[in-house]
């Protein structure tokens, strides 16, 4: 008798032990909520991503924290010639010796190999800035389209509208103190502000065309009147042909700005745009870029 009542005991624990398993397996754990994709681990010290349609922000580090930005800053140089008011992009720019020469005082820096006394049309000197980041490209812009009657005063008015035009971007952490991102020590951004920098840029159809551009060659206009075809530019943004849908933007690199990248990708007509400061190395900021914008289309949803 004893017996056969634990025994019945034994059986209702059971079956309720195997309805509950049951019922948690194919009902609570269904019902719970899907998580979120876990925001990802980079390298870089800094880093945002946010949606460029409507800018909200998909993911931040430090993104607030100033830092130096290489020729991220190109960007910027960019956008100001741009800017400007019945812009002819094939006017032409003789090419000065102060320009080759600056290349050369500032320990051979990343140059688009602009030849002294050659015809080159503003639209070639802004492949020639963002493709291989050349500095004699952004010397040559700020030149012609800063005022002034000496070439310092130039270039000084030059960087002029591009604090001028940070300021009407509402970003309240930039500063620039050159026209290339070889700085005097007061040039620095943020994570958020270059990418909101980035994204006011790309409202700009030629500016969207070159950044996305991986090999470009110019044919410049010699002193004797010659066709000059050039080696040709090759973008240093790698995520272009490495990243499905990347778009742009524009590296950076420096002694103290370490390696940066700010990009933007689009996938089924969603386009995230990011920065990231200070990573290790190239391929660290291609790798910290590729996360934040996997990311960054997962959040999209």
């Amino acid at each position: 008798m004893t017996t056969g009542i634990q025994g019945t005991r034994i059986r209702r624990a059971t079956a309720v032990a195997v309805t509950t398993g049951a019922m948690l397996a194919a009902g609570a754990f269904s019902a719970a909520p899907a998580q979120a994709a876990a925001a990802p681990s980079i390298v870089a010290k800094g880093g945002y991503v946010m949606n460029n349609a409507n800018g909200k922000t998909l993911y931040t580090k430090a993104a607030d924290d100033r830092r130096s930005t290489g020729s991220t800053t190109k960007i910027m140089t960019a956008k100001v010639v741009l800017s400007q008011p019945n812009l002819n992009l094939d006017a032409k720019v003789t090419i000065q010796k102060a320009y080759s020469d600056y290349i050369v005082d500032n320990n051979w820096a990343s140059n688009a190999k602009l030849i002294v006394g050659d015809k080159v049309t503003v639209r070639q000197l802004l492949y020639g800035l963002m493709l291989p980041s050349g500095c004699d490209a952004a010397y040559a812009l700020a030149d012609k389209f800063g005022t002034g009657s000496t070439r310092a005063a130039r270039v000084k008015s030059f960087i002029g509208k591009m604090n001028t035009t940070a300021k009407n971007l509402g970003l309240t952490n930039t500063h620039f103190d050159s026209f290339d991102g070889i700085g005097n020590g007061a040039n620095y951004s943020t994570p958020r502000d270059l990418t909101k920098l980035a994204s006011s840029a790309m409202k700009n159809s030629t500016f969207r065309t070159i950044v996305k551009t991986k090999q470009y060659t110019a044919k410049t206009i010699t002193k004797t009147g010659s066709v000059r075809t050039m080696a040709p530019w090759k973008n240093t943004n790698g995520l272009l042909g490495t990243y499905s849908g990347a778009i742009g933007v524009k590296t950076g690199s420096g002694p103290e700005a370490k390696y940066c990248l700010v990009f933007a990708a689009t996938r089924n007509g969603k386009t995230v745009i990011g920065t990231v400061l200070a990573s290790s190395s190239i391929a660290q900021r291609e790798t910290d870029a590729k996360k934040l914008m996997n990311y960054g289309f997962t959040s999209l949803g």
